[in-house]
């Protein structure tokens, strides 16, 4: 009897515990699901099989990591995705999660105030996404954080000081934001300085603060960080490398040692004599009358010129009266150094706008040729004039001098552009390379006329191009859609990194200013008020891993009847033996060091295990990339000379 009443004891407490594990797991997959709600595009089908069926297992779900007892999800890592979409608060209900890894993808809107519930959460990258707003102050309640990634997104205000509750933190990467402040996060005295805010957080040795609107001087406990992780801020440290003083002219300098004003007042009014000449006060009279006179005339002519400053005047949401008007000022002189083309030249040049060799939803792409000049490759945007914006004008004023500035052998060259209103048009003017695109060469062409030499040629040539853009650039520049189809070769062979995908961060960039302006009133938007160019350097490194598999194989990225070109070539990768498998059957000649070099490169790149994210096992650097090939290629070229006439006989074509 005694036995039998402990079995009942213990199947009731099964039970309990069962019911309980359960309704835990049920809150968890309904937030999986809500945050599966909030993305709007997912162009991988990463989230494909996150579905609704009742036997569906959540952690068997693409990016998804349950605790060893599987009752808990404890990591969700989808990065380099392309997914879009929101962070649904409901996510922050997940309270066992350790990692959350959305890198690189283009989340929009704002990180929510909820994330203070994750008490186990141990990392947090949204790193490279749209993110806006203010980092919340429920960052401080994340008791468990080691590292935290919030780089390269649209975030603004001053530092919230409850990062200073965060006793484990090692990683602190904010840079590339609109964060402005004190490092600080306020204006602590002197005294206490070093042990508030940051300083707190006696555990962190890695933090990034660069290229954003900081002010003050680094904090004497962030004295042992590297000078670039200040760079590009609006501080005071001479020797640091600081925005232009036009783009921290507005920004307010924390200067917690000076004087009130009312003290300086009185201090300056008791020091003062108050008997002086009679000469010397007449002089006074006339010299502040002069100096009245020309303040009035130099305000009056400002004001006449301001008045005559261009500028677009819109309708905001059509609206038929002055309250809703969005005035966008035009600044003339972004583009006084890059050369402008009439709209009948490139007609002339592109015979009639009938040679089409590219065509998008956005954009289409024709080749012509100059009289007495080059050939050319010219981009025109697909858009009404009554859909043209202010913002859009802004943008594309800004992406034409971001592109104007690229001067390398392996970026393509920007000519000039087109603006005409009669009839509309908005174009962008390349030096075409003649040979057409690498994409055309591996899978409508000949192939095997692309020798393995002319192949390793064109990938070192890609990573010195991507070098060039990331780390020889300031700012740096990428390439918004890096792919086959994105690398022109002139008749040498040697490609060139030409961005004509660039429309679409121009009409992306002017949604979301459009979606977070308040209707009600009229609106000034100034150009140095505007957003940067989304940089995505972790999503170029990741394209240029499918692009050298791409090259190896011959094989494009995607097909219906083979499917993803990375899901083949995985088992291939692993095993010098197995990597011969990888080479495009057409090729009749390859070096296998070189191969094996490319292979190891490529896994570096397209390397996306959720458990790759410490510090040790970060994404190589395109410099890093860069110098990996060029030594082992080069010297196996030369290797190569001495032993195959084959190869000599490549060369000889590439010369």
């Amino acid at each position: 009897m005694g036995s039998n009443c402990c079995s009942l004891a213990l199947l009731v407490l099964g039970l309990v515990f069962f019911v309980s594990c359960d309704g835990s797991s049920s809150e968890e997959v309904g937030a999986l699901r809500r945050f599966k709600e909030a993305i709007y595009e997912d162009p991988l089908l990463v989230m494909s099989n996150w579905n609704d069926h009742p036997s569906s297992d959540p952690c068997a779900w693409t990016g998804i990591a349950c605790s060893p007892s599987k009752d808990h999800v404890i990591n969700i890592s989808i990065s380099a995705s392309s997914i879009k979409g929101f962070l649904a608060p409901e996510l922050c209900q997940i309270t066992y999660l350790q990692e959350l890894i959305l890198h690189g993808n283009l989340l929009l809107g704002t990180i929510p105030k909820e994330i203070g519930k994750w008490k186990n959460l141990k990392i947090l990258d949204l790193g490279n996404n749209h993110l806006m707003g203010p980092i919340p102050a429920e960052i401080g309640s994340l008791s468990s954080i080691t590292i935290i990634n919030l780089q390269s997104n649209g975030l603004t205000g001053k530092l919230p000081p409850e990062l200073g509750n965060l006793k484990y933190l090692k990683e602190l990467h904010i840079d590339r934001n609109r964060l402005q402040g004190s490092l600080l996060a306020a204006s602590y005295p002197s005294k206490v300085a070093n042990s508030a805010g940051l300083c707190k957080s006696s555990l962190l040795k890695v933090a990034d603060f660069s290229y954003n609107f900081f002010v003050g001087n680094i904090p004497k406990c962030l004295e042992h960080l590297p000078r670039t992780s200040f760079q590009g801020n609006c501080m005071q440290n001479k020797d640091l490398k600081h925005r232009p003083s036009s783009q921290c002219a507005n920004k307010t300098h924390e200067s917690p040692s000076s004087l009130p004003k009312h003290q300086s007042a009185e201090i300056v009014a008791k020091h003062h004599r108050a008997w002086r000449p009679k000469w010397l006060l007449a002089l006074e009279i006339v010299t502040g009358s002069m100096v009245g006179l020309l303040f009035l005339v130099a305000l009056f002519s400002a004001v006449h010129r301001w008045n005559n400053r261009p500028s677009l005047i819109i309708p905001w949401k059509k609206s038929s009266s002055d309250k809703g008007k969005l005035t966008v000022y035009v600044d003339s002189e972004t583009l006084k150094h890059v050369s402008r083309f009439t709209r009948q030249e490139l007609e002339v040049a592109c015979e009639d706008f009938s040679n089409i060799i590219g065509l998008s939803a956005d954009s289409q792409v024709y080749k012509g040729t100059m009289k007495g000049g080059p050939e050319i490759a010219v981009i025109s945007l697909c858009v009404k004039k009554e859909d043209w914006t202010g913002y859009l004008e802004l943008y594309f004023q800004r992406e034409v001098a971001d592109l104007a500035r690229l001067n390398h052998e392996n970026a393509g060259k920007l000519l000039g552009y087109c603006k005409e209103s009669s009839p509309f048009a908005r174009m962008l003017v390349f030096e075409y390379a003649s040979n057409g695109t690498l994409y055309e060469h591996l899978h409508y062409g000949e192939a095997a006329l692309v020798s393995w030499a002319r192949r390793m040629k064109i990938v070192i040539g890609i990573a010195r191009g991507l070098k060039y853009l990331h780390m020889e650039l300031d700012p740096p520049f990428t390439i918004s859609e890096l792919s086959s189809n994105a690398i022109y070769l002139t008749e040498d062979f040697t490609p060139k990194l030409v961005d004509f995908e660039c429309w679409k961060t121009i009409l992306a960039r002017s949604e979301k200013n459009l979606r977070n302006i308040n209707s009600e009133g009229a609106v000034c938007v100034l150009p140095n008020a505007m957003e940067s160019r989304y940089l995505d350097v972790s999503g170029n490194i990741y394209a240029f891993g499918v692009l050298l598999l791409e090259i190896v194989s011959g094989r494009p990225p995607f097909c219906k009847d083979r499917g993803f070109l990375i899901e083949w070539a995985k088992e291939f990768l692993e095993t010098p033996e197995a990597m011969g498998s990888l080479v495009d059957p057409e090729l009749k000649h390859f070096n296998q060091q070189e191969l094996e070099t490319v292979c190891e490169v490529a896994r570096q790149c397209l390397d996306r295990d959720p458990n790759n994210n410490s510090n040790n096992n970060k994404k190589p650097s395109v410099e890093e990339i860069c110098e990996t090939l060029e030594s082992r290629i080069s010297l196996s070229i030369s290797a190569e000379l001495r032993s195959s006439s084959l190869a000599w006989a490549e060369l000889a074509l590439d010369s």
